[in-house]
């Protein structure tokens, strides 16, 4: 099999898990007649934890474990992985978070259809902040993705594993990394520091047949998509300047 093909499709699939367990939480908890109606954000924040390493797990061996184009772009730009790769990781993670939250919405149709609100619904796709002012809102998501992309390359050298990614830090500790961006940072957007992981359920939110869904607020769509690819170059600056 090529290899830029078996990359790119462990992208995918760990992509759409962490997409199908980490939106699945968020539809567990707001989603109406869930048996884990109003479980928290404790809870979403550790099954995003979760959900990165389940993801981690299936790809890490394979591709490095990106699954995600902040990622890609920011160990690209630090010269840590291949310009030549970044397309075709993107365009596999992006497949991935629409995959997986395609799937979210199957497993909870009869929930979808039991939800009267429009803004519960596009939560279980994509985030959205919770005061709108987008300079702050832009800032949030640069400076988690700052974090996850800086950690990931500070402790992530060349030889810990044949690729560069989060598996290459372990599905442990990028898991833990994950909570304690959503306890600590993620209450301002809801910690998207993921194009895949926001835009690509969004254009599943616009075009799935969802019952009384409501619009799928693309004037904020760019947020989480600028956000984190700036947080990923600064990252990527940043470990140049210090550790070259």
């Amino acid at each position: 099999m090529n290899e830029v093909f078996l990359k790119s499709l462990f992208e995918f699939i760990g992509t759409a898990v962490l997409v199908l367990f980490g939106d699945g939480v968020v539809a567990s908890n707001v989603l109406k007649k869930s048996k884990g109606e109003n479980g928290g954000w404790v809870v979403v924040t550790i099954a995003w934890g979760l959900a990165v390493m389940l993801g981690v797990f299936i790809a890490g061996p394979y591709s490095g474990a990106h699954l995600n184009p902040a990622v890609t772009l920011g160990l690209a730009a630090a010269g840590t992985f291949p310009w030549s790769l970044a397309v075709p990781y993107i365009v596999a993670q992006m497949l991935g978070g629409f995959v997986g939250a395609v799937l979210v919405y199957a497993f909870y149709k009869d929930h979808y259809d039991a939800t009267d609100d429009p803004a519960l619904k596009l939560a279980t796709f994509c985030t959205a902040p919770a005061i709108r002012n987008y300079g702050r809102n832009l800032f949030s998501e640069v400076l988690g993705t700052f974090v996850l992309v800086f950690v990931i390359l500070a402790l992530a050298t060349e030889g810990n594993t044949p690729e560069m990614g989060m598996g290459a830090i372990g599905a442990f500790p990028v898991s833990m990394l994950i909570v304690a961006l959503g306890m600590s940072l993620g209450g301002t957007t809801g910690y998207a520091i993921n194009p895949a992981r926001d835009l690509s359920p969004r254009v599943a939110h616009a075009l799935l047949p969802i019952k009384g869904k409501g619009p799928s607020d693309w004037a904020y769509s760019w947020v989480p998509v600028a956000g984190p690819v700036v947080g990923g170059m600064l990252a990527a600056g940043l470990y140049c300047l210090i550790f070259r």
